[in-house]
């Protein structure tokens, strides 16, 4: 998507706009191409015009293979197909963020399962990770089945799977809400192997419609994460941010994890100083499967998510600016104090 930031100001109020390229698997792997310097691609759809081509240059500028990228074409005023646009207020103190999506009839949400090659993705192009989530699964019973397909060649072919649930209660509106999401996830879940969430995404039981009550402790976090892997024992890792937001730019921000039996709390950062929240989570994503792909600890993988998401939030836009040397001067718990 192409969102459009107002800078301080308010949406509603705004006379000029800064443009980013966004999206929950894009910023993922935005992030680990610059930051964790590993190879990555795109699958999606844009309408060839514009709107269409400025994304594609963004996705350039940040490295990530844009080969997949499947054009529609252009009816002229996008009637048939549109490019994905979204709106996004920062917030500060009492004042809380606000987005807002416009996204109808997209070209990436009209796609649906043998419009794309994967055996072309996971066989001819050799990946070894896949990810999506929930807003993608979101936009539609096509989107859903499309995702499905991808994770079964995906883990065919050896790829781990992960899947971030990403519930988004603007998506789900017309959908079921967040009982319709639920049961997208849990129809998913025999096909992931790696799953992302935070408080309030899943359900571990048919009754339930979030991840858990809300936790505090990683007892809670453990008790949850025992119940999925007993019903789902192809779920392999599990992982969760926990944010509380003390005010709009200042939040608690860390992260549980479970795996083979056991679960472990990550660095947590208390009262982080937040400049752009948006992305933190997909910074998170990228940093906890560099760890995994790299053989590190669950531990390890964990903080360097925690840290990784932590710099995402310094910087505007969705993708992560932060570098590696950073990412492992915050994890041994570097100041940040001016480098000279």
């Amino acid at each position: 998507m192409l969102r459009f930031d107002p800078g301080e100001g308010r949406i509603s109020r705004a006379n000029g706009f800064r443009v980013w390229e966004g999206g929950g698997e894009y910023n993922v792997a935005r992030g680990l191409r610059r930051c964790f310097s590993l190879r990555t691609a795109i699958v999606t759809a844009l309408v060839d015009n514009q709107i269409g081509r400025l994304v594609e240059d963004l996705v350039l500028h940040g490295g990530v293979d844009a080969t997949h990228i499947q054009w529609k074409r252009f009816d002229g005023v996008g009637r048939e197909s549109r490019n994905g646009i979204y709106f996004l207020e920062r917030g500060f103190g009492v004042r809380g963020g606000v987005g807002m999506m416009d996204r109808g009839h997209t070209a990436i949400s009209q796609l649906g399962p043998g419009d794309v090659d994967w055996e072309a993705v996971f066989a001819g192009g050799g990946a070894r990770w896949f990810h999506t989530g929930g807003i993608m699964a979101a936009l539609g019973s096509g989107s859903v089945e499309l995702v499905r397909e991808a994770m079964i060649v995906a883990r065919r072919h050896g790829a781990v799977v992960s899947f971030d649930c990403n519930y988004r209660p603007s998506l789900w509106a017309s959908r079921g809400g967040r009982q319709g999401a639920v049961e997208v996830n849990r129809s998913l879940m025999p096909h992931i192997d790696v799953l992302f969430g935070h408080e309030g995404d899943v359900a571990a039981t048919p009754a339930e419609v979030s991840l858990s009550p809300v936790w505090h402790t990683l007892e809670t976090f453990d008790a949850m994460a025992r119940r999925i892997t007993a019903e789902f024992p192809g779920v392999k890792v599990i992982t969760s941010t926990v944010r509380r937001a003390q005010t709009a730019n200042r939040n608690d921000w860390g992260a549980f994890g479970y795996s083979e039996g056991s679960s472990v709390e990550a660095r947590r950062f208390d009262d982080l100083e937040i400049f752009d929240r948006v992305g933190g989570g997909d910074g998170f994503a990228s940093g906890m499967i560099y760890g995994l792909l790299q053989g590190r600890s669950l531990a390890w993988a964990l903080n360097c998510g925690v840290a990784h998401g932590a710099l995402t939030m310094t910087t505007p836009g969705d993708a992560s600016m932060a570098t590696l040397p950073e990412v492992e001067s915050l994890m041994a718990g570097g100041s940040a104090g001016t480098i000279r």
